[in-house]
């Protein structure tokens, strides 16, 4: 799946849940997404400019590989490679004995809407807020 995103901080969310209201968007839910970060032993994905993340939501976990970024009508997008795991803390050992390293660690809550084909999330997230 290639990803396609567009990141903006605004001051408020308010603004903006008004203004997708207003266009009918429909809200799909609310979610606390708990993001881990982990470096491979073989490369730098700083350098690399790629990710492999698990994140925790309330009910799963999800691991991601993220490709490096290309520009895409003038956005960022990356290829992205996703598959459920029944146990992410026991796939976070399995990439510990691999010799991977946890870099970063992401808490937010992420209020999903549609709108058309798009995707829209607000996201609030600790330390960096909305």
């Amino acid at each position: 799946m290639l990803e396609v995103e567009l990141k903006v901080k605004i001051p408020s969310l308010d603004p903006v849940r008004e203004n997708l209201k207003k266009k009918n968007a429909g809200f799909t839910g609310k979610v606390h997404e708990h993001d881990i970060y982990y470096n491979a032993p073989h490369r730098d994905f700083g350098k690399t400019d790629e990710a492999v993340r698990v994140r925790y939501t309330d009910d799963h976990a999800v691991v991601t590989y993220k490709g490096p970024k290309i520009r895409k009508f003038g956005l960022k997008a990356r290829e992205e490679l996703n598959f459920a795991v029944e146990c992410g803390e026991t796939f976070e050992k399995m990439l510990d004995r691999l010799g991977f390293t946890r870099t970063l660690e992401v808490n937010k809550w992420r209020e999903n809407y549609t709108f058309g084909k798009a995707s829209i999330c607000l996201d609030s997230v600790d330390g960096l807020g909305t």
